[in-house]
């Protein structure tokens, strides 16, 4: 289960395939940031040693997908390069508290929501692509469904397993996030990018 409070709408699916080229390089560096977010919580956050092992071996999936999607833009003529960001990630952290506990479980929350609407954008995407001749793209995000929707439940079941508040008050939190997504996502620019 994505925990997600809002599903995208088929629209989206038909704005993405029609800028593949931008949808794939904001895909690279949506994986290059995953990456270096789940790196820096290992530093950040040293006092919890449980985080460690999983974030590592996430952190090294997504560098993994981070590489794959770029062979898929060089496939495509093109190189990674900068983008103009969506301002998703940074709106949704806004929700974030400012003093511990509640600070890094509603950061692991958050995070775990971002995966869960890749993992959701993904699906959409894979299936419009079915519709045309891009199998190798299809494949791609058919075969990161799984991959992303382990990562959403790796972050949720990290911050459940910190025992930072009981699961009552987790559970909660994650919807009240999950809503605050739902807000971000429906505001989000009309450019084409992975989480507008």
């Amino acid at each position: 289960m994505l925990n997600l409070a809002s599903i995208t709408p088929a629209t989206w699916a038909t704005q993405a395939l029609a800028n593949l080229d931008d949808i794939l390089l904001d895909h690279a560096h949506c994986e290059k940031k995953a990456a270096s977010t789940a790196i820096s919580l290992i530093f950040r956050y040293p006092e919890y040693p449980q985080l460690a092992i999983p974030l590592a071996r996430l952190a090294r999936e997504e560098l993994a997908h981070f590489e794959e999607v770029i062979g898929h833009l060089r496939t495509r003529g093109l190189e990674f390069s900068r983008q103009r960001p969506s301002p998703y990630a940074a709106r949704l952290m806004e929700a974030v508290r400012k003093s511990m506990p509640g600070k890094l479980l509603d950061t692991l929350l958050c995070c775990g929501l971002i995966e869960a609407r890749s993992c959701e954008r993904m699906q959409r995407l894979a299936e419009a692509l079915e519709t045309t001749d891009h199998v190798s793209l299809t494949k791609l995000y058919r075969g990161l469904l799984a991959c992303e929707a382990r990562h959403h439940a790796t972050y949720v079941d990290l911050a459940r397993s910190l025992e930072l508040v009981p699961e009552t008050q987790l559970r909660t939190r994650l919807a009240e996030l999950a809503a605050h997504e739902a807000e971000v996502i429906a505001s989000a620019p009309d450019i084409p990018r992975l989480h507008n």
